[in-house]
């Protein structure tokens, strides 16, 4: 017989991103949830922060604010892995720094009782 209102975890959801320019993610990663969270059924927030560069990769990638520990590492590695557009070579503009924020949840779902 299965139960109703099991929680399982979703994929941590960006919520937020805030940059000084219009540079346009080509490949964004989502972080993983987790293991030890979904376990222990605990949910959380990690703000990034790290710059583009003008070849559209991240660096300087640090934890701004966190929730709980276990999900930095995994936002961290997000951000690390994401891409965004380059800039044209005769573009005069500097590395932009930029903030992301993921949001871990674990939801619910309903199934179905089978007799």
């Amino acid at each position: 017989m299965a139960a109703a209102g099991i929680l399982v975890p979703a994929a941590a959801t960006e919520v937020l991103e805030t940059a000084t320019t219009d540079r346009k993610p080509v490949y964004t990663v989502v972080p993983d949830y987790p293991e030890e969270a979904r376990r222990d059924r605990i949910e959380g927030e990690v703000q990034v922060c790290f710059e583009i560069t003008r070849e559209g990769r991240t660096r300087r990638v640090a934890v701004r604010k966190s929730t709980h520990r276990v999900f930095e590492k995994p936002a961290r590695r997000a951000v690390k892995q994401s891409t965004y557009a380059p800039l044209p070579k005769d573009a005069e503009v500097p590395a932009v720094k930029a903030c992301r924020t993921f949001r871990f949840s674990l939801e619910p779902v309903v199934t179905e009782k089978v007799s």
